[in-house]
C-alpha cells in the first residue's frame, strides 16, 4: 500500500465487495401527528440503532422533530433497504406504543404509529458532512 493511502473508515470490505453505502431515511408520524418530545426522539434512536444492529447496518446519524425523524444508515449491500425500513419503523412502533402508550394514545390511534410512506435518499452525490448537518440541524423539541 501506498503510504499516501488514507483508509476511509466508511469503505467496508466484504467477501467479494468492498462498499461505502448511505441512505437518509425519513419516516413521517401518521397524518404528521406532532407526537414526539425528546425523551421519545432519544429512545427512539436507541431502539433504531439496535435495528441497524441486526441487520449489520450502522446508524451513523439520527433527529427528529416533533412529527418526523431522520436517519443517515450504512449498510451492508446484501441488506435489502425495504426490509430495514420496514423492521425499524414496526419494531420502533411496537416499542414506542408499550412504552408511551398513555402519550401517544393522545396523538395516534387505530394501531398505527408512522405513515405508510417513507423517504428514501443515497447519499453518494452529497458530502456525507452536509447531510449530517443537515440532520443535526432539525429543531427538536423541548421538554
Amino acid at each position: 500500500m501506498s503510504p499516501r493511502w488514507n483508509p476511509n473508515p466508511d469503505v467496508r470490505t466484504g467477501r467479494h465487495v468492498v462498499y461505502n453505502l448511505h441512505v437518509h431515511l425519513v419516516f413521517v408520524t401518521k397524518y404528521r401527528r406532532k407526537a414526539f418530545t425528546d425523551a421519545m426522539l432519544t429512545r427512539t434512536e436507541e431502539i433504531m440503532r439496535d435495528v441497524c444492529t441486526d441487520f449489520e447496518a450502522e446508524l451513523k446519524q439520527f433527529n427528529g422533530e416533533q412529527d418526523h425523524v431522520h436517519l443517515l444508515v450504512h449498510y451492508p449491500p446484501k441488506v435489502q433497504l425495504s426490509k430495514l425500513v420496514n423492521s425499524l419503523k414496526g419494531v420502533s412502533s411496537r416499542r414506542l406504543r408499550q412504552e408511551y402508550s398513555t402519550h401517544v394514545r393522545r396523538y395516534l390511534w387505530g394501531g398505527h404509529f408512522w405513515s405508510g410512506s417513507y423517504f428514501a435518499g443515497s447519499c453518494g452525490g452529497a458530502p456525507l458532512t452536509v447531510v449530517k448537518q443537515y440532520i443535526e440541524n432539525q429543531q427538536r423539541p423541548t421538554g
